[in-house]
């Protein structure tokens, strides 16, 4: 146990003077991945934030559940519990033929050329929003088979447009993100193989005296680690800034106001989770990566 804590002081100790020996290149690495994880955390808010806009409108995106008009109104109200026992429906809100008909009046530019008619002509029906909008056309044809609903009107086409939108924005965002990654992760092995080229004939002195590789490897994955780990925290911390510094300025404009972003506060636990691993993967793989070759001496 002693031997394994002398280690890792060892470790600890090389790492930090590996850092330190080649300043420059460590502060460029440092930036870099700063830089990359900054750009990927926008990204991934930007993500998020058209997420959460496009799930609101999907709940505006309502379908229209006309009931049977030989229905009476007490009659048609029960038909919405039923409605509300399938799963995908997440609210059904009944509209009587009265209110239907001062809302389409409401929305007429000379509501007075309607006075005259009769709600009756109109049918009772329910306001539906659903869970998950993928799936519309199925949840459709439950609702379709419930005894007294007569026709239900749904946007097939704007579902799909959300849907579309969707996918184009995360395959866009994962690309984005993963040659980022790649990025910092060659940044990182190229740092560590300066070090490296600058301390082969140590290591090929260390593997003639019989240095396992794995504690001649243990140095360059510290200062790769701690490289990683400096990198995102500074990353973290000027992401969370910045987002809150940009809300704040979108708050203050009157345009803006409509728009109804994501708090920080809300995403910071997968955001320091996302940041803290990509540190942690990019300096330590992109330690291992530039190792390989100096150990077989």
């Amino acid at each position: 146990m002693k031997h394994r804590r002398n280690n890792l002081g060892y470790y600890l100790r090389e790492g930090v003077r590996g850092m330190f020996q080649h300043g420059f290149m460590s502060f460029a690495a440092v930036c870099v991945i700063i830089a990359c994880l900054i750009i990927m955390g926008s990204f991934f808010l930007i993500m998020v934030n058209l997420n959460h806009m496009i799930n609101e409108l999907e709940q505006d995106n309502e379908i229209l559940v006309y009931i049977d008009e030989d229905l009476s109104e007490a009659e048609a109200k029960s038909v919405g519990s039923q409605i509300n026992m399938i799963t995908n429906v997440l609210e059904s809100t009944f509209v009587s033929r009265e209110e239907a008909l001062e809302d389409y009046v409401s929305e007429q530019a000379n509501p007075e050329l309607f006075s005259g008619v009769d709600a009756s002509t109109l049918r009772n029906r329910f306001r539906v929003t659903l869970v998950d909008i993928s799936i519309m056309e199925t949840t459709v044809a439950e609702i379709e088979r419930i005894d007294g609903v007569a026709s239900v009107s749904a946007h097939y086409e704007i579902a799909r447009g959300f849907l579309t939108l969707q996918n184009i924005l995360n395959l866009a965002s994962a690309a984005i993100i993963l040659v980022l990654f790649v990025v910092s992760l060659l940044i990182i092995s190229n740092t560590v193989k300066l070090a490296l080229y600058d301390r082969q004939e140590e290591i090929g002195i260390m593997k003639m005296v019989g240095a396992t590789n794995g504690f001649v490897r243990g140095p360059f994955v510290v200062e790769g680690f701690l490289l990683g780990v400096l990198g995102a925290g500074i990353a973290f911390a000027i992401e969370w800034g910045l987002y809150d510094l940009l809300m704040n300025r979108l708050s203050s404009v009157d345009t803006m106001r409509l728009l109804d972003p994501i708090p920080f506060a809300d995403v910071v636990t997968p955001m320091a989770i996302a940041f803290g691993a990509t540190g942690f993967v990019v300096g330590v793989f992109g330690s291992l990566l530039s190792i390989r070759k100096f150990l077989k001496v």
